[in-house]
C-alpha cells in the first residue's frame, strides 16, 4: 500500500503527512520537483529536520541545481524507496504538490524516450516561456492545453520530443503497481490565496532574499535560478534591479495563486485515477 497526499499548495500537505506517518509508522517521500535540489530550501518550503519529528524523509536534497532531474530519474530512485519501505514493514507516504511526478509513480504512462538533445536546449532556453508556448501551441495544440505555460523546462522538453517525433504522444496510463490511497488536501481559492499572501510574507523574513544570492554566488547563472519557476524567477529579477520590490511580491504572489489553481485541476484527475 501506499498513501499519497496531494492538492495545491500552500495548505499545510507535509504536517498533514508527518501528522500520518507518526500514527501509523509511515515514511515519507517527497514530490516535489524543486525540493530535489539543495539549496532551494525557503523558496521550496522544504520542511526542516525540527518539522520532520523524526520521521524519515526521502527524496529532498538529492541533486546539485547544476544538474537537472527529470521524472525518470525521480521515479526511478522513488520505487526502490517504496520497495525499502515496504520490506521494513513501513507505509510509504507520497507527499507533495508536483502532480507529473506523483502520476508517473502510481499510475506510470507511456512517456517518450526522447534523450535531451543539449544543442536543442540551448537555443530554446534563451527564449522566453510566453515565446516557448506561443511555438508550442502551432506545433502540438493538444499538448499546449495540457502544460504549465509558464514553466520553460516543461516547454523545452515538449518542443524537443515535438522535433524528435513530429508530435508529443498522448499519455496512455497503466494500473498503479501499488494499492494507493489519495488523501487530498483542498479549499476554496480565495482561503488559498489568503495562505499563499501569508506564507509568501514569512518566507521574506525566513532570509528569501539572502537564498537567492546564496544560489547565484555557489555558481548558478539567473537564467539557471530563473528555470525553477516561482520565488526564483522573481527573485532573479529582483536582484538584477529589474523589478521592485513591490513588483517582485504582487507578481510572484498572483504566479504562486495561477499555480494553485491549476494544482487543483490536476490532483482532481489524479483523485479520479486511485479509485
Amino acid at each position: 500500500m501506499v498513501i499519497a497526499i496531494v492538492g495545491p499548495t500552500a495548505l499545510g500537505k507535509s504536517d498533514f503527512a508527518v501528522s500520518i506517518a507518526k500514527k501509523i509508522g509511515g515514511e515519507i517521500i517527497s514530490a516535489d520537483s524543486r525540493q530535489v535540489y539543495r539549496g532551494l530550501d525557503i523558496g521550496t518550503g522544504k520542511i526542516t529536520k525540527k518539522e520532520m519529528r523524526g520521521v524519515p524523509h526521502y527524496m529532498l536534497d538529492v541533486a546539485n541545481p547544476k544538474r537537472r532531474i527529470t521524472v525518470a530519474d525521480f521515479t526511478k530512485l522513488a520505487h526502490k524507496i517504496i520497495l525499502n519501505i515496504h520490506e521494513r514493514g513501513k507505509i510509504p507516504i507520497v507527499c507533495g504538490g508536483t502532480g507529473f511526478y506523483i502520476e508517473e509513480l502510481l499510475f506510470p504512462s507511456n512517456l517518450p524516450e526522447v534523450p535531451a538533445n543539449k544543442k536543442f536546449r540551448a537555443k530554446f532556453s534563451k527564449l522566453s516561456a510566453e515565446k516557448l508556448f506561443s511555438i508550442l501551441k502551432k506545433k502540438d495544440l493538444r499538448r499546449a492545453k495540457e502544460i504549465d505555460p509558464k514553466n520553460k523546462v516543461r516547454l523545452i522538453r515538449a518542443l524537443e520530443i515535438i522535433d524528435a517525433l513530429g508530435k508529443v504522444p498522448k499519455r496512455k496510463f497503466t494500473d498503479s503497481p501499488y494499492e494507493v490511497i489519495t488523501i487530498e488536501l483542498n479549499a476554496p481559492i480565495d482561503f488559498i490565496k489568503k495562505k499563499i499572501h501569508l506564507r509568501l510574507q514569512k518566507r521574506i523574513k525566513l532570509g528569501l532574499m539572502n537564498e537567492g544570492r546564496k544560489l547565484l554566488r555557489a555558481g548558478l547563472t539567473h537564467k539557471e535560478l530563473q528555470s525553477f519557476g516561482l520565488e526564483y524567477k522573481w527573485l532573479s529579477l529582483l536582484l538584477q534591479n529589474r523589478i521592485t520590490k513591490k513588483e517582485f511580491e504582487i507578481g510572484l504572489e498572483n504566479d504562486i495563486v495561477q499555480y494553485a489553481k491549476r494544482q487543483k485541476t490536476w490532483f482532481k484527475k489524479t483523485r479520479s485515477r486511485a479509485k
